[in-house]
């Protein structure tokens, strides 16, 4: 009887923190930006886990293709790669990224860029800094270019830069790959 006792309290505990953790998710308000991302596939799959992390919005800037195209016709070579994410992940096109980046800290957002960089840091740290800095609810991520990455003129407008040190012979991932391994690894 005193084991089916402390087995329920058990179950509840864990419950409840389980609940816990999911309401502090649902007041999370994670952005991203994908800017100047040519592929296609890159950005389709970005969507996906963009969706599966639970991103509110992604923000496409410079030349990153859109889930329709010039004549708002769906593109069937996005929601191939996409799976149906364009639907349910909000999204819009900007024009200007450092007017974005400018709004989004008026709205007390956290910009971080996910780049290679002499200033940035290892991503693993970034949940220990978003806790510092009381930041842990409003981010917004910003995946660059798959050859040059984000200009050095928004890597300054940014507040954090991460990077995912890589231990083999190449010198970065894939755009979407890096992106998911930050979204999962932080949120």
């Amino acid at each position: 009887m005193m084991t089916a006792v402390i087995i329920m309290l058990y179950k509840y505990y864990y419950f409840m923190n389980f609940m816990k953790k999911q309401k502090q998710k649902q007041k999370q308000e994670n952005i991203l930006i994908i800017h100047d991302v040519r592929s296609v596939v890159n950005v389709g799959a970005m969507f996906r886990t963009a969706d599966a992390a639970g991103i509110k919005k992604i923000y496409l800037t410079g030349y990153t293709p859109a889930p329709v195209d010039r004549f708002n016709r769906k593109r069937s070579d996005f929601a191939k790669v996409a799976l149906g994410a364009e639907e349910f992940v909000k999204w819009e096109s900007k024009k200007s990224l450092p007017a974005l980046i400018s709004k989004l800290r008026r709205e007390r957002f956290q910009i971080i860029a996910i780049e290679q960089d002499k200033k940035s840091i290892d991503y693993r740290k970034l949940k220990q800094i978003n806790k510092e800095k009381n930041f842990e609810n409003k981010n917004a991520f910003i995946a660059g270019s798959e050859v040059t990455g984000i200009p050095k003129s928004i890597l300054e407008k940014c507040d954090v830069i991460v990077e995912i040190p890589m231990l083999g012979k190449k010198e970065s991932l894939n755009v979407s790959v890096a992106m998911g391994i930050i979204l999962f690894s932080t949120l």
